[in-house]
């Protein structure tokens, strides 16, 4: 199905550009509209003048903080994301491999993460360490079942195609499989981009040595409810971050997946 406003011109790309800053708009309309109209306290819900004034306050232990934030989330990310694909790749290549361990791995990931937080704490210690494992863990398993599904969806057409062409099995698998499953790939990556975000929150709040997470404790615990949603602001501008800056990766390296979805 094609999307008409994607072939409207400048006109539709400014019209698609627009939308998402008319979608933020009207959610802070909507936000101080609540607050303003029952009278809610900042205490219970700030306004978004409340929020602004809060990160005017602390401006400087605000963006350190979101830095702490942003390197374990990117670092856990990274090393996730790869182990992930690497894991698939191997699992893809060795039937035998996958068979052995994908029953474990199953059970690992149905595991909840959040209650592992403490026991990484034990294990590793109150370090940064510790939080990367958390944001690795939620990082990996969305990217190794994306990758498998990519990886093991390849039409018959083109395996068949490939062998009449005399192709090894390394060139199949790297120009077929592995050029086939990157869309599916970049899918999981997107949804370990949110994961990750909130795998360091989860780490931040077990061990609150510091972070956004860190600032969201500390100021819940002295009723700063203001400077709790400046955090959880920033918290989600850095997802939303890294979720787009994928999404521009995915459009710049796979520009015919776009063409064909659109």
């Amino acid at each position: 199905m094609t999307d008409k406003t994607t072939d409207a011109g400048p006109r539709g790309m400014w019209f698609n550009a627009g939308l998402p800053v008319l979608g933020v708009v009207l959610a802070l309309s909507l936000w101080w509209l609540i607050t303003f109209a029952f009278g809610i306290e900042s205490f219970w819900l700030p306004a978004p003048q409340d929020v602004v004034e809060a990160f005017q306050r602390l401006p400087g232990h605000l963006i350190e903080q979101a830095g702490v934030t942003l390197m374990t989330t990117a670092i856990g990310f990274a090393i996730g994301a790869i182990g992930g694909a690497a894991v698939a790749v191997l699992f893809a290549a060795s039937r035998t491999v996958e068979r052995m361990t994908m029953p474990l791995i199953a059970a690992v990931n149905a595991v909840p993460k959040a209650a592992l937080a403490p026991l990484l704490i034990v294990w590793i210690g109150l370090n940064t360490q510790a939080k990367i494992v958390m944001v690795v863990l939620l990082c990996f398993f969305p990217v190794l079942v994306s990758t498998m599904a990519g990886l093991t969806s390849v039409p018959n057409d083109l395996r068949e195609l490939s062998h009449s062409l005399s192709a090894s099995w390394w060139q199949t698998f790297v120009k077929v499989r592995i050029t086939w499953a990157l869309p599916q790939i970049f899918v999981g990556l997107k949804v370990a981009s949110s994961l990750a975000i909130i795998g360091a929150v989860i780490a931040e709040l077990t061990n609150p040595a510091n972070g956004l997470g860190s600032v969201v404790v500390s100021s819940s615990q002295s009723a700063d409810t203001p400077l709790a949603f400046a955090a959880l602001t920033l918290l989600a501008l850095m997802g939303a971050g890294l979720f787009y800056l994928i999404v521009a990766l995915e459009r710049m390296l796979l520009p015919w997946a776009r063409a064909t979805s659109s």
